[in-house]
């Protein structure tokens, strides 16, 4: 699985993400991807013209080990062309919220954060989302439940590696140009398409998400890509 960024300049945006995660940038399935792995989710870029109007309903954590390596995070990320972020944070809080250069939330960790504690760099997709929401997707992965508390869950791979969470209601406005799941099938993508409606997801009346690709919603309405295999 990967997150897909809408971005007005997918090159310079996959650069960034490249050079603040230390992964190569590949051309694969109409974008520019920077491959995750059993553990670690990726990143996928696509043209688009949608302008941002509100936060995004995903964004991503980044951990730190120390004080040091939190205050290294942010300042390399800036150096790359992130800019620090209020969205409302308290200084109490402790972690440090930035956009990245097309305006995307991201949050760096402090370390002493003991639930991405051993998720790697790439702790946490943070996601707005209903419980029904996580469920469908722990189902669709095949990842179990490692949160289940007052509307609020998280998945994580059996490896370990990435959480992705979904905070419960209210959700937030859609906010035009944001990030969304791409799936990439093991087999046919026509039969993975029915597996997944069979799980919950509607098929949107737009047809086909370009590439190939077939578009459909979760449970929320959140659009999401089943990707043709190349």
């Amino acid at each position: 699985m990967a997150v897909d960024f809408d971005a007005h300049r997918p090159a310079e945006l996959a650069r960034f993400w490249g050079s603040v995660l230390d992964r190569p940038v590949e051309e694969r399935a109409g974008g520019l991807l920077l491959a995750g792995d059993q553990t670690q989710v990726g990143l996928r870029f696509v043209a688009s013209p949608s302008e941002k109007t509100g936060p995004n309903r995903i964004h991503l954590h980044l951990t730190s080990t120390d004080e040091g390596d939190m205050e290294r995070v942010v300042a390399e990320a800036i150096g790359l062309g992130a800019s620090h972020l209020d969205v409302g944070q308290l200084p109490e809080e402790g972690h440090v919220v930035l956009a990245d250069p097309e305006g995307n939330e991201l949050c760096v960790i402090p370390p002493d954060s003991s639930f991405l504690a051993g998720c790697g760099f790439l702790g946490e997709l943070a996601c707005d989302g209903t419980r029904d929401v996580g469920v469908f997707w722990s189902e669709v992965l095949g990842w179990p439940l490692v949160w289940d508390q007052d509307e609020e869950t998280a998945i994580q791979s059996p490896d370990g590696g990435t959480k992705i969470t979904w905070g419960g209601p209210p959700l937030m406005p859609d906010p035009g140009k944001d990030l969304h799941f791409d799936l990439v099938p093991d087999g046919d993508q026509r039969a993975e398409v029915e597996r997944l409606l069979s799980l919950g997801a509607k098929r949107l009346d737009s047809g086909d998400g370009g590439d190939g690709a077939v578009l459909l919603a979760d449970p929320d309405g959140n659009e999401f890509r089943v990707l043709a295999r190349r």
